[in-house]
């Protein structure tokens, strides 16, 4: 082909293969009107020309190509230890993962079970049991994990080392590799130091920050001291990160390290310092903020009946700034409400019972606070009581469940509510939840329902059930609960199916409900049923096998010959 053309030949001239492929691009995009193809044939259209040009020119790029070295085999996936899942769980798995509905869209759901969201709660059964995520699932659950990330710590701890290889294969799934601390690296065992101030001293921020949280978790003091080690030489920002991890283990152990902090560069750092300080009672800290606090609350006696009296501090001086106190406050908030707040939530409860004439929690919180300062100081009280994990002041700041609208002395929003249940015991915080219910419905509780441990106990289920059943007499709107019923599906105990078989039936509407609400209700209903039915199978069919029965005892049993008369 070197040479000029001749005749019909429409080969253009032959030049170098890089340049001819860059001229042919260059002209493609500006256009044969502005720019002629320089090895186009004579006698053809230039765009024609054009193509024709890059035909060949392609032909010779892929016939040019050398073959390439074969790429590395991928090493072999890594074995799983763990036992294998029993085969209706798997086929159940199967099924879970394959439904992508996400349930009916708007208000009305539809009467079938929504699958994906009962797909959190296998997996955390699966791994309660310590089952192997089986090979041909792994794609299908990290496609799922990487559309959802609140599934994600419990699917890559069931999916295991298998996905954490295949994710290093695939860009679509490489969220495994950030979402698991070091991409899969092992974390060296706390006894083997060498092998722990190597990886604290060289490992990426995922994984010196995973290293700490493991430590804090089995041996705090290993961990507070790894952290000191170094904490003069870390970023503002890592140390914030690092100082939030010492809250597991949190110990009187870990003050000495958090007054050091206190003085830190960073506002942050010092605020969380303060903050973690504050959660010890018997801290120094805790001591200075009582001493500030107590000169801002007194009992006063002169009236007809005993009042709580405050008197705001009139500055932040260097010491409350230095204790965590930050000086300037929010946007349309006081400064001394701003700061006589964070001093009393800040101090700890114990102190108010003293200086309050020896009062139990519940009477300091029952007595009236002069000037308008009740809700500023139960606020901040609730803050303490929340910080503290104080069970008896969150008692008391809560109130009665059937207290006229339920705000309790002093929780006045139902996050404040929520935080302060979280400090009960579960038994005592589903029976508040109940006891609201059965005052005041399901309108507001929906918050408060989150806190509750699952599956819920008998009398919140009870509560949750009668009240949905009261909404549907009453012809209330369906779709307004649809988030209670959503939690319903997950959080009712299973055996509460045969009890709502009588809530199946379509109702006879009155005259002032909605338009097909006994349909939507009766079809809330089956969806609920079907729902718990389907998660009552889903727990038998994740139950270990039983163990094979034992032969009886050969020495039990009677010599071989007939029986003696």
């Amino acid at each position: 082909m070197n040479g000029t053309p001749t005749g019909g030949d429409t080969t253009p001239p032959e030049s170098s293969p890089e340049s001819s492929w860059e001229e042919l691009v260059a002209t493609a995009l500006l256009g044969t009107d502005r720019r002629a193809p320089a090895l186009a044939a004579p006698g053809r259209p230039a765009p024609v020309a054009l193509l024709d040009a890059a035909a060949v020119a392609t032909v010779r790029r892929r016939a040019g190509l050398r073959p390439a070295r074969a790429a590395q085999r991928p090493e072999c996936a890594p074995a799983d230890p763990r036992p294998a899942l029993p085969a209706p769980a798997a086929r159940r798995l199967t099924t879970l993962l394959a439904d992508r509905s996400g349930g009916g869209s708007g208000g009305r759901r539809g009467s079938a079970p929504d699958l994906m969201e009962l797909l959190p709660q296998w997996l955390a059964a699966a791994n309660a049991h310590g089952y192997a995520a089986p090979p041909q699932a792994l794609p299908a659950l990290l496609d799922a994990a990487r559309g959802r990330t609140d599934l994600r710590p419990a699917a890559l701890a069931f999916a295991g080392p298998r996905a954490l290889w295949l994710a290093r294969l695939n860009p679509d799934w490489r969220f495994a590799l950030r979402a698991t601390p070091g991409g899969g690296t092992t974390l060296p065992d706390p006894e083997d130091a060498e092998a722990v101030h190597r990886l604290w001293q060289e490992g990426l921020f995922a994984e010196r920050a995973a290293l700490l949280g493991a430590l804090r978790a089995r041996t705090p003091a290993l961990g507070r001291e790894l952290l000191a080690s170094t904490w003069a030489t870390e970023r503002a920002e890592d140390r914030l990160m690092f100082l939030d991890s010492l809250r597991t283990g949190l110990s009187e152990a870990d003050e000495p390290f958090l007054e050091q902090a206190l003085g830190d560069r960073s506002r942050n750092v010092r605020a969380t310092a303060a903050e973690l300080l504050s959660a010890l009672p018997g801290s120094a800290l805790a001591a200075r903020m009582a001493v500030r606090a107590t000169a801002c609350v007194a009992l006063d006696r002169t009236g007809n009946a005993p009042a709580i009296v405050v008197e705001a501090p009139h500055e932040c001086d260097a010491g409350m700034e230095r204790d965590g106190v930050v000086a300037t406050p929010p946007a349309g908030r006081g400064e001394r409400s701003w700061w006589l707040a964070q001093l009393v939530e800040s101090a700890p409860l114990g102190t108010w019972p003293r200086r309050l004439g020896g009062r139990t929690a519940e009477e300091v919180v029952a007595l009236p606070v002069a000037d308008g300062w009740q809700g500023e100081l139960h606020a901040a009280w609730c803050r303490a009581a929340v910080r503290q994990r104080d069970a008896a002041w969150s008692r008391a700041l809560l109130g009665s469940p059937s207290a006229p609208e339920a705000g309790g002395p002093g929780a006045v929003s139902l996050a404040e509510r929520a935080k302060l249940l979280a400090a009960l015991e579960p038994a005592e915080r589903a029976a508040w939840v109940a006891g609201f219910i059965a005052t005041h419905g399901l309108s507001e509780a929906f918050q408060l329902l989150g806190v509750c441990a699952v599956p819920w106990a008998p009398a919140l289920g009870r509560a949750v059930v009668d009240a949905l059943d009261i909404a549907r007499d009453a012809g209330s709107y369906p779709w307004s609960f649809s988030g209670v019923m959503g939690l319903a599906e997950r959080c009712l105990d299973p055996a509460e199916a045969v009890r709502l078989e009588a809530l199946l039936a379509i109702p006879d509407e009155r005259e002032d409900a909605a338009p097909g609400a006994g349909g939507y209700w009766a079809e809330a209903f089956q969806r609920l049923v079907t729902t718990l039915r389907l998660r009552a199978a889903m727990t038998r069919e994740l139950a270990p096998p039983a163990p094979p029965a034992e032969p009886p005892d050969a020495a039990a049993q009677p010599p071989d010959g007939p029986p003696r008369p």
